[in-house]
This record gives structure tokens, sequence and C-alpha cells, in this order.
């Protein structure tokens, strides 16, 4: 079940009693299980949290198992849950996995058990990853795609109280990038800005978020490849004002155009966005924004500028120009590439 499906069942008051929480957003991973602690209405001294790190499985399912002390319900919450994974434990403690098998199939009413596996790939072969699949509501963890972050923003809003125009949220992600926690953290400065019933436009948004590095230098390759030289020049400038090492803008840059290479490449073997972005361990929307850029250039083209990215950074470290300089070439010679291809 996705994240979302899961929030919203939570939110209509529907609790199961055994979850299984697997995937890399840790953001995700928390949300889940604060909602699930905030809707079951546990007292904190009934919410008890095992490490598999350093504590056997048999413990934490003996607590599932064991009527709540101060009555009401139980959660109990096991990190670090690895059995469904390759992942090879920590330490040298024993597990009793058969005691969690069994307890699948009759869960204590009382008590809600949450398995958390913080891996990007689970063993599809093995026992317990099947009988969880069976028994378990399970949650996937994983980072959102665009259309899911756009969903979520979405909830994110209504929960909030306001609602976003369409260029409001293309903005958004723009300047954050598709990093949860922060969007989080920008979303509850707009609710409060915009206050209920409110709307966030693209002009709101360019009022109260400030763009990350990344997403800065993104904006500077946008602009040169729309030969919009000048542009990119003044915001090239206003990352020096901002105290920006002209050498780490060049190692972004150059990244950037090696995920442009990389996503030209992919396309060409016929892979979706979504095998892109598992193939080069990027985020989903980072893969969508970078195959809108790429086709303006040429594979040749891509190389020649990459070379010269190493070119300018053999140059600046030798002493042969101007730090400041060389980036700035570097820019025009963009703006001139994306031209003759254009």
């Amino acid at each position: 079940m996705s994240y979302i499906k899961t929030k919203k069942k939570l939110e209509q008051g529907n609790i199961d009693r055994v979850y299984f929480l697997h995937g890399t957003q840790t953001f995700l991973i928390e949300d889940i299980t604060q909602q699930i602690i905030a809707k079951a209405a546990v007292e904190q001294e009934n919410v008890i949290t095992y490490s598999l790190v350093d504590t056997p499985l048999e413990l934490a399912v003996e607590e599932a198992e064991t009527f709540p002390f101060f009555g009401g319900k139980k959660i109990v919450i096991v990190q670090d849950f690895f059995f469904v994974t390759s992942q090879k434990p920590e330490g040298k403690i024993e597990h009793d996995l058969s005691r969690l098998e069994r307890y699948l199939t009759a869960p204590l009413p009382e008590s809600i058990l949450i398995l958390i596996t913080p891996y990007e790939k689970l063993d599809e072969r093995k026992k317990i990853t099947k009988a969880l699949k069976e028994h378990a509501t399970v949650v996937d963890c994983a980072p959102f795609d665009a259309k899911m972050t756009e969903e979520w923003l979405e909830d994110q809003a209504r929960e909030k109280g306001f609602r976003f125009t369409g260029r409001g949220k293309e903005q958004l992600v723009e300047r954050v990038g598709p990093q949860l926690l922060l969007l989080a953290s920008e979303i509850e400065k707009l609710a409060l800005y915009v206050g209920e019933n409110g709307q966030v436009d693209e002009d709101v948004v360019a009022l109260l978020v400030a763009r990350s590095l990344e997403q800065d230098v993104f904006a500077l390759l946008d602009l040169a490849v729309k030969q919009q030289a000048h542009e990119a020049l003044l915001l090239y400038h206003d990352l020096l004002k901002k105290k920006e090492e002209p050498l780490k803008l060049l190692v972004l840059i150059a990244r950037q155009l090696r995920i442009y290479y990389q996503v030209k490449e992919l396309t060409r073997r016929a892979y979706s966005q979504k095998q892109m972005a598992a193939q080069l361990k990027l985020h989903p929307y980072v893969v969508k924004l970078a195959s809108q850029q790429a086709g303006r250039f040429e594979d040749r083209q891509l190389l020649t500028l990459l070379k010269q990215c190493a070119d300018t950074d053999f140059a600046i470290k030798s002493g042969k120009v101007d730090k400041v300089l060389g980036v700035e070439l570097l820019v025009l010679k963009l703006a001139s590439a994306s031209i003759q291809h254009a």
C-alpha cells in the first residue's frame, strides 16, 4: 500500500494490528509511525521501541504479546528489521524469527506492532517477506515520483487549510527540490502566510521560499539552455554575493551535465523515467527535469561541455585563470552550445 493511501486510511480511524514500513524515505516512515500513535491515542508510556541491532527479535514479539500494563492499547516499534533484505545484521545477536511468524497469524488485539526496514530493496524470496505481505499492512516508503509528490502536496495543503495553484506547486518543488522534509517545512511557512482558505501561487512561493544551492545551479543551467546568457550570469553573480565558492558551483554544473548525458543515453535504451531514477540513484523528479533539458543538447555537445568543465577546473587549480572568470566563461559556453543546437 502506498504512503498516501495508508495515511488516508488512518485519518478515517482504520488502524491495523501489524504494520510493515519499508523504504529509504525516513520522513515518510516517521510520519506514518506518528500518525499511528496519534490515531490510536496511545499514551507515551505504552509506546515501546526496540532496535534489532542490540535486542533479540523475540523480546519485541514478547512485548507485543503482553497486555498493556496501563490499559488501553500498546504500540511496539521494531527498528532495523533486516530479515526481509539481503543485509547482514551487525553484531552477533541470535534472533528467533519463528516467534514473529507465529505472532503474525494471531496478533494481540490490544497491541500494534510496527516493523521498520529502512532499506531500498526487499528479498521477495524469503518466507518472512511473504508472511508480512499476507498478514501485515505493508507500506511503501520509497521516494515519490513526480505524480505522488504532487498528490502529497495537495494533501498537505488540504490538511493546513489552503490550496495550491498548479504553478505554485511546480515553483515550490523547483525551488526546494524533492526532499519531503524540506517541503514540509516550507509548507508550514506558506500556510501561516496565506491563512485559512488562502491560495499559494508562484508569486507567494517566490516571496517566501529560497532556492537550495542545487536548485540555483539547475536554474542557472536552465537559463543558459534557454539562451538567456545575461540572466544566467546575473544568477551566477548573485550566488557569488552569497559567498558560494566558484569551484563548488563548477562541480555542481558538471554533475548536472553528466546527468543530462546519462539520461539521454538511457532514453535511447528505452528506459522509463522510473527505471532511470533507479539506475542513476536519483530522485524521479530530478530525472524528469533532466529529461526536459537534455534534449536541447546533442551528445557531442554535452561531452564537449563536460571536457570544458574539467579543463576549467584544471586551469583554475593550476593558476592559469581566475576562478570567478573561469566559471563565468563556462556559463557563456553553455549558452553558446544551446544556441548552436537550437
